[in-house]
């Protein structure tokens, strides 16, 4: 098949943000995107694949001025840093995107001025409270906790001259748009928080341009404004493609638009799920097909912070665990909808069991003992058993199996279906005994096939592991050939011990606690007994007393499936009982939990989390390790007992 006669695939991620090295959860989605890219290849498609970095804002402009450089060379460090850690993943991208690109600015120029001619954008005043690092305005109303409901920090009032886009204006086409197309948004739980939270109770003309500082791209008809954030960012989709305002738009944009998959961080779900859609059928393009709002990779408990060393960055897990490595861990270890969690220790634990024993040790056997027993070449010589069957046909359905699963972009899964491949070969050497055959001359056909039908059943899961796994799957596939085996295994992958690499990492995240003599180390631990926090605003007697708290006893507790914070407590509250989910499981077994008198917070509103209704809140204590103690009565009383 020709490549113009191959289906298109066009799959972008999110364009990172210049504000510093990514972290992570940042690389995640690169390594995400990457995979399912592959997997679009090998299945045919013509796939381009498109990422890059934002790189103007308020905040770009602070942190540049910090360093002491202009904002441009302060993003063009930053951008060459996430480059660089991209191509250290083995990303396949097919463009690297920069919103200071000269082409992608003159296009935010011209899209902005279609958009104001054609009446969709008008010009006004703001007023409103700001979040510098997310450069968003909200309302009072829409903060959680007096702070900005995306990423928790202060806001501040502000006022300024503005141009605004008629977001009402398309709000119902939207909706009916979404309720016609299931597949737009996914996960669905995504679609629902969009619809619940944000367009059924009606949207407000959204800010599209800023006058308190200077870096971003000028509205070239009233230059002292420049274009906000996400009509510049978002547009890059478009205008790396080759959109053009004018109508002059390249053949590559006809072909590729629209994106078959834009693939996102849950936390910007609002504004490629609302704002960016609003903004297509402003200019008259089609809607991308599904965009995916991906979950989140949390350090360990979720708060990172260097001096307890659990900031992780790609290239320093790199360094210990390799490229592939890393690509199996943050892949695999994500769920679908919910968080997942990510530390050196669990690292380790993959390495050794999944990468080196599953894995590993399977290849390095299988080469060994084809080496050993006839030279290291074998064919099929037809003496099969019925134990073969079992294993032939696992070989033959995993294909299919991974392909269902790449369908619902449920990656982890299809990484699942491989592993449980190459585990049936390992079984399938316990089962046979190859060992055991070959001390009986008149079972060497049957030796022969075995090792034949292990190196077709290692095959196929190597080349299905091409798009997770890329250096890995050619080292396999390299050893085993078509039956024709190297002369000696390539070590995989080297197991580590969990000791030596904790201590590698205290010498690269030391504790800062830990003082250089003893007179500071006696002030840091007493420093340590005392934690303060940063206050919150001041409430009145009338806004406590809405609160309402008691005693509760758990009468059952259960682990929440699919998830690994998770808790979910049947908590009897006088002659009530009330169903609360709790991220406490690192802190507490479910049987732990049974039989305590807790303090509840009763009457918070409902909520889901992870698909589960819960009912209130159990109040927890948090040391600076992240520790959790449940807040419990100091005397026993009764269930339904009042806190005041």
């Amino acid at each position: 098949m020709s490549e113009n006669q191959k289906p298109k695939y066009y799959i972008t991620t999110a364009i990172a943000y210049t504000s510093g090295k990514p972290h992570i959860g940042n690389t995640y989605e690169i390594v995400l995107a990457d995979a399912i890219a592959r997997y679009k290849r090998t299945q045919g498609y013509d796939v381009f694949f498109q990422t890059g970095t934002d790189e103007h804002g308020q905040k770009i402009e602070l942190k540049a001025e910090e360093a002491g450089v202009t904002p441009k060379e302060f993003v063009d460090n930053v951008s060459a840093e996430i480059k660089r850690i991209w191509d250290l993943m083995d990303t396949s991208y097919d463009k690297f995107i920069r919103t200071t690109d000269e082409d992608h600015e003159r296009q935010v120029q011209k899209i902005f001025k279609k958009l104001y001619d054609q009446g969709d954008i008008y010009k006004g005043y703001y007023e409103g409270l700001y979040c510098t690092p997310c450069e968003s305005f909200f309302t009072e109303s829409q903060l959680v906790d007096g702070k900005c409901p995306d990423c928790g920090r202060e806001v501040q009032p502000a006022k300024e001259e503005a141009y605004f886009f008629k977001m009402s204006k398309y709000a119902d086409r939207l909706i009916e748009y979404i309720n016609e197309h299931p597949e737009f948004i996914q996960p669905v739980s995504r679609k629902n928080e969009m619809m619940n939270n944000f367009l059924l109770p009606g949207l407000q003309d959204l800010c599209v341009s800023r006058t308190s500082f200077k870096w971003g791209v000028p509205v070239d008809f009233d230059p002292k404004h420049v274009t906000y954030v996400w009509l510049d960012a978002l547009t890059n989709y478009i205008t790396g493609i080759g959109y053009d305002a004018d109508g002059n738009s390249t053949e590559q944009f006809e072909k590729l638009w629209p994106a078959d998959l834009h693939l996102i961080g849950k936390d910007i779900i609002r504004f490629h799920t609302i704002y960016w859609p609003i903004f297509l059928m402003a200019l008259g393009l089609p809607l991308p097909k599904q965009v995916f709002g991906h979950p989140w990779l949390l350090q360990g408990d979720g708060k990172m912070s260097k001096s307890r060393g659990n900031v992780l960055y790609a290239d320093e897990l790199v360094d210990f665990f390799g490229v592939d490595a890393v690509r199996y861990f943050v892949l695999h270890e994500m769920p679908f909808e919910n968080d997942g969690v990510i530390t050196w220790e669990l690292m380790v634990e993959r390495l050794n069991s999944d990468l080196a024993n599953t894995l590993g040790n399977l290849v390095n056997r299988t080469v060994s003992m084809t080496n050993k027993y006839f030279g290291g070449t074998v064919t099929d010589k037809g003496a099969a058993e019925e134990v073969d069957e079992d294993l032939k046909a696992v070989i033959e359905s995993t294909p299919k199996a991974v392909d269902e699963k790449m369908d619902s972009l449920r990656v982890a899964d299809a990484i699942t279906e491989i592993f449980n491949l190459f585990k049936r070969c390992n079984k399938y050497i316990d089962e046979t005994m190859p060992w055991a055959l070959a001390k009986d001359e008149a079972k060497k056909g049957r030796l022969e096939t075995v090792l034949w039908n292990l190196i077709q059943g290692i095959s196929a899961g190597a080349r299905l592991l091409e798009s997770f796994m890329p250096s890995t799957s050619r080292k396999i596939l390299a050893q085993l050939g078509g039956g024709h085996v190297t002369d000696k295994p390539e070590i995989l992958f080297q197991r580590l011990d969990l000791d030596e690499v904790m201590k590698k990492v205290e010498e690269l995240h030391p504790q800062a606690e830990k003082a250089a003599d003893a007179g500071e180390g006696e002030a840091a631990a007493e420093e340590a007994a005392v934690i303060d926090i940063e206050p919150k605003e001041e409430i009145t007697f009338d806004q406590f007393g809405a609160m309402q708290f008691q005693v509760g006893e758990i009468i059952a507790c259960e682990e929440v499936k699919k998830s690994r914070k998770l808790l979910c407590s049947q908590v009897k509250i006088g002659s009530q009982v009330k169903q609360i989910v709790s991220g406490i499981k690192a802190h507490y077994t479910p049987e732990e939990m049974v039989g305590k008198k807790v303090m509840v917070l009763v009457n918070l509103k409902p909520a889901k989390l992870a698909g589960v209704l819960s009912e209130g809140m159990l109040l927890c204590a948090e040391d600076a390790e992240g520790n959790l103690s449940l807040m419990v009565p100091e005397k026993d009383m009764p269930a339904g007992a009042e806190i005041c």
